[in-house]
């Protein structure tokens, strides 16, 4: 019975240190800002594609030129509080004003 509950904590406590961390922010390797090409590749890419030309019928928007039509401020509060099926919370802090500065300049 131990080492089953032994067993039990140690493959839980690998899976927590796998997937903790969430909530830091990503820095680049210089320990500067965070990139926001590799956040979108990592958070927003697989709904609004890697090429940020969106799909699924509509349901998840080009984003090639959304800086043509939203500011940085507007980009932000739709990656922060989320719209339509865009779920809040992708995205936080600087990460997510960094993301928003980057599409921003998509024109």
């Amino acid at each position: 019975m131990k080492k089953k509950l032994f067993g039990l904590l140690i493959g839980t406590s690998i899976l927590l240190a796998a997937c903790g961390g969430g909530g830091e922010e990503t820095k680049d390797t210089a320990g500067g800002a965070a990139d926001p090409e590799k956040l979108f590749s990592q958070k927003c890419s697989s709904c609004h594609g890697a090429d940020l030309k969106g799909g699924g019928g509509g349901a998840f928007p080009d984003l090639t030129a959304v800086g043509s039509r939203l500011s940085k401020e507007e980009i932000e509060t739709v990656i922060l509080e989320g719209k339509g099926s865009m779920p809040k919370g992708q995205l936080t802090g600087g990460d997510a004003t960094a993301v928003a500065e980057w599409l921003a300049e998509k024109k």
